[in-house]
């Protein structure tokens, strides 16, 4: 659709990109999914690779509270009572620049009764060899300090089995356990003996997971990597860098409808709820910027 998405190639890949909260809405590898898709028109299911700015998961009641005053945004499930996902969600994307396999979307928070400062968000989406590499970039364009998160939101997809029978691979030592009703956090646990314990990989079988994890296992460069691979030999990774010390995975179950369509991995600056806990919130002075990427291949 001219005007409302753009469409990416580059050798066997192939992605679609569409203005609806900056989200990666199709990626392909030689004709195969690796990332639950949703159509062209109409809001965004599931939150499907939608970029989640100035905060990722859920703020409880929508409120806040920064450098002395006070904010409230739009509590947008209201089943837990819950500011989910940010404000870039919600606002006007536009393309700032694109070719044959690159292309970057822009939008605009600005300062107001839900956020202290303006801020300029960008993400870039390029196609290599490599697969597709992914960078969001935060700028304080305004005149105070404004505390700030991300993270990128795509489902995997592993192959044409289903989810049960896909192997993960997560290399994390720990997550935060949640309220069950809420979703919000209650403290730290460790995966050893845990039924989330996927540090060496294994079948995923029936187990629910929506948990943020954390003291993640890196390479040398810093790199961390979640593998999920389906029966049939064939698998996706999702890759980051330090910029993320956390990543939430959900099996995305759902109480009606389709669901354990795909492995939502979210590499994310912090937790769920930092606006209240401060845990790892990034404080953006007035002209400061703050950038994160991440790489999602083809395996197999």
């Amino acid at each position: 659709m001219p005007g409302t998405e753009v469409h990416l190639a580059h050798g066997p890949y192939s992605a679609v990109v569409t203005l609806r909260s900056g989200a990666l809405r199709e990626l392909r590898h030689g004709g195969r999914d690796l990332v639950v898709g949703f159509g062209p028109d109409g809001a965004v299911p599931d939150y499907r690779g939608v970029i989640c700015a100035p905060w990722p998961n859920r703020l409880a009641d929508g409120t806040y509270s920064y450098a002395g005053k006070s904010y409230a945004a739009a509590v947008n499930e209201p089943e837990r009572g819950a500011a989910l996902h940010g404000l870039a969600i919600h606002r006007e994307w536009g393309v700032l620049d694109a070719v044959a396999d690159r292309v970057v979307l822009g939008c605009r928070i600005p300062a107001g009764p839900d956020y202290p400062a303006d801020l300029e968000l960008a993400v870039t989406y390029q196609l290599s060899d490599d697969g597709l590499h992914g960078t969001v970039r935060a700028v304080n364009t305004g005149t105070v300090a404004a505390p700030y998160g991300a993270c990128p939101h795509p489902y995997l997809v592993a192959g044409p089995s289903p989810l049960d029978d896909w192997s993960l691979e997560l290399p994390a030592d720990a997550y935060l356990e949640v309220t069950p009703d809420r979703l919000l956090p209650v403290g730290m646990r460790q995966v050893e003996g845990d039924a989330f314990d996927f540090r060496s990989p294994r079948r995923l079988g029936a187990v629910k997971i929506d948990h943020a994890f954390t003291d993640i296992s890196r390479d040398g460069a810093g790199l961390a990597r979640v593998r999920v691979l389906d029966p049939s030999g064939t698998g996706v990774e999702l890759e980051w860098g330090t910029e993320w010390p956390w990543v939430q995975v959900h099996t995305g179950d759902k109480p009606v409808g389709p669901d354990r369509l795909g492995l939502a991995v979210e590499p994310m600056t912090c937790p769920p709820d930092a606006l209240h806990s401060g845990t790892d919130l990034v404080h953006l002075q007035p002209g400061e910027s703050h950038s994160a990427g991440w790489t999602i291949r083809a395996l197999g």
